[in-house]
């Protein structure tokens, strides 16, 4: 893997010389914010080695280096799911390319499903703490010094400073940005309404099918993480509606223009 991510590396930095600071993943519906980066160089996914390809609609695949409110950023225009059947360890390999492109702090967003009956759709939520449900982690089998230690804590996987001047700068703009902690199943089947309950008992907020494998390789690898969900729908059995993916696309589409000033300011507050 090492050796894969230095190759990935050398091919990035021959195409740009660019030196990234922030690096952003961008999920379901909300990968415009790349469109947004200024004096921007895009690489196709398939074009650098070892890189993985994503296969849901909404993700285009595009990695894109640039300038984003005057900061130097790498974004990620799609993001990657075990579901596709892609191995766990491959959904972390663009976490250590940011690393070795010398990127400090990350800003992750995704589509999930409400649990906390007091949000509504529409509404974004910053993830304060994570609960492994798919029971994967990325940074099973050999460990490289060389990228992280081996054994990470998690006790504060996100950056509560660099998360707290965010919530107070967008209040500021009247956008509230609420608390929660996400779970994160294995998807690509939406929740029961059973495994919903379950989730509440654990108190969790949120359910989504990504994020974590990221959070988890960031800690590895010493950079800072912030990261925000669209609550684009409630989950199974805390409304009647059945769920499905147009409808999750409309609510982002709802609320880009106040996502995109969350992201802004994340930037300006790193």
């Amino acid at each position: 893997m090492l050796s894969k991510v230095k190759k990935a590396v050398e091919y990035i930095k021959n195409q740009t010389d660019e030196k990234p600071l922030i690096g952003l993943i961008l999920g379901s519906g909300l990968g415009y914010l790349a469109d947004k980066v200024e004096n921007s160089k895009e690489i196709k996914y398939e074009d650098i080695p070892f890189f993985p390809s994503s296969t849901v609609k909404g993700h285009e695949g595009k990695m894109v280096i640039g300038n984003l409110e005057g900061i130097p950023v790498i974004a990620l225009k799609g993001r990657f799911h075990a579901y596709e059947g892609i191995n766990i360890k491959k959904i972390s390999f663009p976490i250590y390319i940011m690393k070795e492109l010398g990127v400090k702090g990350l800003i992750l967003t995704n589509a999930a499903g409400g649990i906390n009956r007091t949000y509504s759709p529409g509404d974004i939520v910053a993830n304060i703490d994570y609960i492994n449900l798919s029971m994967k982690n990325p940074l099973i089998g050999p460990n490289y010094e060389e990228l992280g230690p081996r054994f990470v804590p998690m006790a504060n996987p996100v950056d509560k400073k660099w998360l707290d001047s965010i919530i107070e700068q967008a209040s500021n703009i009247d956008i509230k940005i609420k608390k929660g902690t996400y779970a994160w199943f294995l998807g690509p089947t939406y929740e029961t309404p059973a495994e919903i309950k379950m989730a509440e008992k654990f108190q969790a907020d949120l359910v989504g099918m990504s994020t974590m494998p990221e959070v988890i390789a960031a800690n590895h690898a010493g950079i800072r993480v912030v990261s925000f969900s669209a609550c684009t729908n409630m989950a199974a059995g805390i409304l009647p509606e059945p769920l499905n993916h147009e409808d999750v696309m409309k609510v982002t589409d709802r609320i880009k223009p106040k996502f995109e000033n969350v992201v802004k300011i994340a930037l300006k507050m790193f």
